[in-house]
């Protein structure tokens, strides 16, 4: 293949890179938008392996064989519950590639100092996104302790390896080997900085260390691309870490936080957020039936809880049950709901939710103090008046879906535990707030089973 007709099917990738992009920023648009995106990807790497004569047309038939079937079932085995650890593991592998691509490029023995400054480049994100992404899967599977992992002079380590990193790859530069100790001590503080990257963030602030880490493989690939003169890769890497920086700002803004605090303040481990104590007032599925079944105007507030207990059909379907009674329903997400950006939209996507009842936070809380229920799932932190009234508390300033201003309060939980990031919640000792304990599945479809009997 020419190097002509190899920049020809970049162009066309490049273009399906683009269009796919587009279309993954609404929900109604996004399975076609993965798809063309992967087609995208297939079409770079065919004519890339064929183009340069790298391997044999047999290999590359069995290697995407072997990927595809990996992948497939790997897509359908893992559970809702298990997606953000899953995107976390897809982060580290882009990065662990990208520095073993950028490593393979130094035996090119005619690179200029450009070349070897994106190998190092490649290889400081790529082993910084690899060891932060396999931290966050541990934190997000709780295989290792959710919450921050601080010491007292933890700033003062990461500086030293800053500088370490900084000095090393400095002298690398001058005098670049494939076998060099420098090049060996840059991979090793690389990969040691991202588990110290990683290790002060925990609780509710993980969603946006996931979005980080996907603009991180982005940029990884991005310097790769430029270290062994591949455009399609400098194009896409460029794509996905910019798309990846500016949802990372639009969840540092929900959070009514800077990006700095998140990855250095260390969530919850200065704060201690004031006791809550109170009775609550628990509640049947019978007794919210015949609550909801008077409702005009109901709006349900989905969160991990929901994920975990499989509720999204069951919701969706006394979301149709409701309406058929009359009353008017929508869907409150709040950008950082879950363990990773989208978390709830992609739960409501798959129950077949009508895109258009999903509302956004400050959409919903002009109209929330009419709202007759609203139906609180297994959501925690991102309703919890303590972020607008306890400045004591690790999560002051963030906004929050102003639940607590509804006529009536449903909170499902299995129990009285505090959410991800370890806060009490206010929320549940409230005048207008029923518990209904126990599977929110189960509680779900006892009440779809009122309606219908």
């Amino acid at each position: 293949m020419t190097l002509e007709l190899i920049n020809l099917f970049y162009v066309a990738s490049a273009a399906l890179f683009i269009f796919g992009l587009k279309q993954l920023s609404s929900p109604a648009t996004a399975v076609r938008g993965n798809m063309l995106s992967s087609f995208a990807m297939l079409i770079a790497i065919v004519a890339t392996l064929t183009g340069k004569n790298i391997l044999p047309w047999e290999w590359i038939i069995i290697s995407i064989a072997i990927g595809a079937i990996i992948g497939g079932l790997a897509a359908q085995k893992v559970a809702m519950t298990s997606m953000p650890e899953m995107v976390a593991l897809f982060n580290g592998s882009g990065g662990i590639a990208s520095l073993l691509v950028a490593w393979a490029a130094l035996y090119n023995v005619d690179n200029s100092i450009f070349t070897n400054v994106t190998v190092v480049l490649s290889i400081l994100i790529g082993g910084v996104t690899f060891t932060g992404s396999i931290i966050a899967w541990g934190k997000l599977s709780e295989v290792m302790p959710s919450g921050a992992w601080v010491f007292g002079v933890q700033r003062i380590v990461n500086g030293a390896i800053l500088i370490g990193i900084i000095a090393v790859a400095v002298i690398f530069c001058m005098d670049p080997a494939t076998d060099s100790q420098y090049l060996y001590a840059l991979i090793a503080l690389a990969l040691i900085f991202g588990v110290m990257v990683v290790a002060p963030v925990g609780g509710a602030d993980m969603p946006v260390v996931i979005s980080l880490l996907n603009s991180y493989s982005g940029l990884a690939a991005c310097a790769a691309g430029f270290a062994i003169n591949n455009n399609i890769l400098i194009v896409a890497g460029s794509m996905v870490g910019a798309a990846g920086i500016i949802l990372t700002n639009i969840m540092c803004k929900a959070m009514n936080r800077s990006l700095a605090n998140v990855l250095f303040s260390g969530f919850g481990a200065v704060k201690q957020a004031t006791k809550v104590e109170g009775e609550v007032k628990p509640i049947t599925a019978d007794d919210a039936y015949l609550i909801l079944e008077a409702a005009q105007s109901v709006t349900f507030v989905p969160g991990y809880g929901m994920a975990v207990a499989q509720a999204q059909h069951v919701v969706r379907e006394l979301g149709e049950l409701l309406e058929k009674n009359g009353a008017e329903v929508s869907y409150a997400i709040h950008p950082v709901a879950g363990r990773m950006p989208g978390h709830m939209n992609v739960l409501l996507a798959e129950a077949n939710v009508p895109y258009d009842q999903l509302v956004e936070m400050e959409d919903i809380n002009p109209r929330i103090e009419g709202i007759d229920v609203a139906v609180v799932i297994g959501a925690n932190d991102v309703v919890n008046p303590a972020a607008r009234n306890d400045e004591n508390s690790p999560i002051y300033g963030m906004p929050i879906i102003n639940v607590d201003h509804a006529r009536t309060v449903f909170v499902l939980k299995r129990s009285m535990a505090s959410g991800f990031s370890g806060v009490d919640n206010p929320l549940f000792f409230g005048d207008n707030t029923r518990m209904l304990f126990g599977d929110a599945k189960d509680s779900i479809a006892t009440v779809v089973a009122e309606f219908k009997g």
